[in-house]
């Protein structure tokens, strides 16, 4: 079990880990299989296969401010919204990593320099359409003005006032209200605990999938325990993301797996890490999200069903998970459908 306690160390850096196994212990085939025997239909193959910009769409947006609290805007090119301010965002290309992509984004639309120092939040719709949204700090370039507009955008600006400007869409708002408390708190302005910096891992998966940290404690000696899946060895439960659903119908339907009918009572808390590499280019566009998941019962309350089991983890590590599970300790996955 001690490298079950090792990829948790690693998970809680945001390093990558390799295993000697691809695990998935709720596939898709999996999945329609227990669909089916309600008389529910499958509605994507079961040999899904995430390809950028073809049946997977991974979008990169930045949240950028500057010494004074201004946050970075572009003012749009297209047709259908030329004119409009957005935060600096676009489609991933084949063969890029979530950071790569950022750093192009902000330099086309913006002409600025990027240093991406974290994710701040990621959004879905389906299941294989992504919104990575980032934070860091400009590093060089030369803000774009109206005289150096081209197809990317038509300029770029340090905007106090949001609610001044036009905006292409008013989605960003609350995003980039989450960069600034984001931003206080890291230059101490309004200290307040905060997860750490917390990269994209360098990490290539053929497919969309979803790890799940569940922690529970133990009512006899209050030790914190994790969930792990026995299928093939030890490790923490992965299971493949339904392309036609919501991640929350992912992972809804994963947990009925575990446990059954009567899911305990538990919290989503958010995202320990995301591992996606890119290369090569339309090889590996999978990614794995690993979310932290909290059960409220007892350990003793709670049935599973075969081949799963909660193993105790030390002390320093327990107590380590469970600061996590506190307010802005990991990055929030907005399900938007």
């Amino acid at each position: 079990m001690e490298t079950v306690q090792e990829q948790l160390r690693l998970l809680l850096e945001g390093r990558p880990f390799e295993e000697l196994h691809e695990f998935c212990d709720f596939s898709l085939s999996d999945q329609y299989e227990a669909a089916a025997a309600k008389g529910v239909q499958p509605n994507t193959p079961t040999d899904f296969t995430p390809v950028v910009k073809k049946s997977v769409v991974y979008i990169v947006g930045a949240i950028i401010f500057n010494d004074r609290g201004e946050v970075l805007m572009m003012q749009e090119a297209k047709s259908s919204c030329a004119g409009q301010w957005y935060l600096p965002a676009g489609k991933m290309e084949p063969g890029e990593d979530i950071v790569e992509a950022a750093v192009r984004e902000v330099r086309e639309e913006t002409g600025l320099e990027f240093e991406v120092t974290s994710l701040l939040l990621v959004e879905s719709a389906g299941g294989c359409w992504f919104r990575f949204l980032v934070t860091g700090h400009v590093i060089g370039g030369r803000l774009k003005t109206p005289a150096d507009a081209d197809s990317e955008s038509l300029q770029a600006k340090w905007v106090e006032d949001i609610s001044k400007m036009s905006l292409r869409a008013n989605d960003i708002l609350p995003h980039i209200e989450r960069g600034k408390l984001n931003f206080l708190s890291t230059t101490g302005t309004r200290p307040e605990p905060w997860h750490p910096p917390i990269l994209p891992a360098l990490r290539p998966h053929k497919r969309l999938l979803l790890r799940a940290v569940i922690l529970i404690r133990k009512k006899s000696n209050n030790r914190v325990h994790v969930l792990v899946s026995e299928k093939v060895g030890a490790h923490l439960p992965i299971c493949d993301i339904n392309p036609a659903r919501s991640v929350h119908s992912t992972l809804k339907k994963y947990l009925t797996e575990i446990f059954g009918a009567e899911i305990p009572q538990h919290k989503l808390h958010g995202i320990m890490s995301w591992e996606h590499s890119g290369r090569p280019a339309n090889s590996n566009d999978g990614s794995c999200v690993t979310l932290l998941i909290s059960v409220k019962i007892p350990l003793e309350s709670v049935c599973l069903i075969d081949k799963y089991t909660w193993i105790e983890v030390e002390r320093g590590l327990g107590d380590h998970l469970i600061s996590r599970l506190a307010k802005n300790m990991t990055v929030p996955l907005i399900v938007i459908r």
